[in-house]
């Protein structure tokens, strides 16, 4: 990875974004495809990094949740050739014209989809983002600079080797993605503070590389902070489901963002429901942290505070509350939630719609796992990451998220103003 410093960086990337730009949906679609089949060419090589890049999670103590987020293996590496492949198919976001009215003047106004600019990536140990962000933002006519953490150094440098032999064999310039080679926050400081090259910036990590971020930018952030993913099981749910969607919700991969973190139960199928799944949890190993009522079902449960609601664990933990109805339920979701994914589980439509429209989350499940608030799953092929800002993108972001609107006013010689006689 470039050593050159960061402003340069930016500077050859921006300088990149117009290749970018001006190719045509085919030709875009073709170089994402090319870099799939790169990655899949380059598999040995990326996960010999990748092995490197874990010794040294070894040897440093990265937590498990880090670990798993980091760790690649073949079935991984080819789930990220397959979304650059997602990626590619979709439709070409660039040119589309949104809205388009005649005014009465005879004037036609467009809206129409350009691309940003050059985006800024700022992420941990994810080596998957360096393909889907540099995949969504070219999808999206952008260059990206990435900043990737020590931790998959390694994997990141090879996966954008692949990236950089796709570009090369389209004759395109590299530097549509740019690595900064040194992670150290010195340079993250610095690049966001080029609000005059940088028209975006994207942290994907723990809460603290998210809100020093947002908190020294100088350049448009969006941003997560946690997720705090709530699951209520109403007084109309199906018992067997519910559980279902709890088991997959929790513990399916316990250290991701969309992980379900607090369950809430209606006090009338508490009995009913509580029992099973505090086994079934026990189970798989997850520690449970429970109000009075909740702990009234079996002795290993933990008091609950209010630092357990608020928590986003990344762990095999849960926290559990039993309330009185769908009321107290979206309150505590408004107390504790972090706008991210909640659940409900009821055969009840009408509980169903006051859960949707009481909640302001950026995604809101009903009657399905909340592991699918994510842009594979939703049909974006892959994600640059879950905003809960409330910008122009909430929720998982795609291609079209990467790019703005602009007006095209179409006329024939209108004035707004009688001109004065020549």
């Amino acid at each position: 990875m470039s050593a050159a410093p960061v402003r340069a960086l930016a500077l050859a990337a921006r300088a990149a974004q117009p290749a970018i730009a001006a190719l045509t949906p085919v030709a875009r679609r073709d170089l994402l495809e090319a870099m799939a089949a790169q990655l899949r060419a380059g598999v040995a090589a990326v996960l010999t990094a990748n092995r490197e890049d874990l010794a040294r999670a070894d040897a440093t103590g990265l937590s498990a949740a880090a670990r798993d987020r980091l760790r690649l293996d073949a079935a991984r590496v080819e789930a990220v050739a397959r979304a650059l492949d997602a990626i590619a198919a979709q439709p070409d976001p660039l040119g589309q014209i949104t809205r388009r009215e005649t005014r009465p003047n005879g004037l036609v106004v467009e809206r129409q989809r350009i691309a940003l600019g050059l985006v800024a990536m700022i992420y941990e140990a994810r080596p998957n983002v360096t393909a889907d962000a540099a995949a969504l933002c070219l999808k999206a006519g952008n260059a990206v600079l990435l900043r990737g953490g020590s931790e998959a150094r390694a994997s990141n440098a090879a996966i954008a080797a692949c990236l950089h032999a796709a570009l090369r064999g389209a004759g395109l310039p590299e530097a549509a993605v740019s690595v900064i080679g040194d992670p150290a926050r010195e340079h993250v400081l610095e690049l966001l503070q080029l609000s005059e090259l940088v028209d975006l910036a994207i942290p994907r990590g723990g809460e603290s590389l998210i809100r020093f971020v947002a908190e020294h930018a100088r350049v448009p952030v969006i941003k997560h902070y946690k997720g705090v993913c709530h699951l209520y099981v109403d007084r109309a749910a199906d018992p067997a489901r519910a559980l279902a969607l709890l088991l997959d919700g929790k513990t399916s991969r316990p250290g991701v963002c969309n992980a379900i973190e607090t369950l809430l139960v209606h006090a009338d199928i508490a009995p009913r429901f509580l029992p099973a799944a505090l086994t079934a949890l026990a189970a798989h190993g997850v520690e449970v942290r429970g109000c009075a009522r909740t702990r009234a079902y079996a002795d290993v449960v933990r008091a609950a505070g209010d630092d357990d609601y608020a928590a986003e664990f990344l762990d095999l933990i849960l926290a559990v509350r039993v309330v009185d109805d769908l009321d107290a339920a979206l309150a505590h979701i408004a107390q504790y939630g972090s706008d991210h994914t909640e659940v409900i589980v009821t055969a009840d439509v009408a509980a169903a719609e006051r859960f949707v429209q009481g909640t302001r989350s950026a995604a809101v499940m009903v009657n399905a796992s909340s592991r699918f608030n994510d842009g594979g799953e939703l049909g974006l092929g892959a994600e640059i990451g879950i905003s809960t800002t409330r910008l122009h993108a909430y929720g998982p972001m795609g291609a079209e998220a990467l790019t703005i609107e602009r007006y095209v006013v179409r006329g024939q010689g209108q004035t707004r103003h009688p001109q004065p006689p020549v």
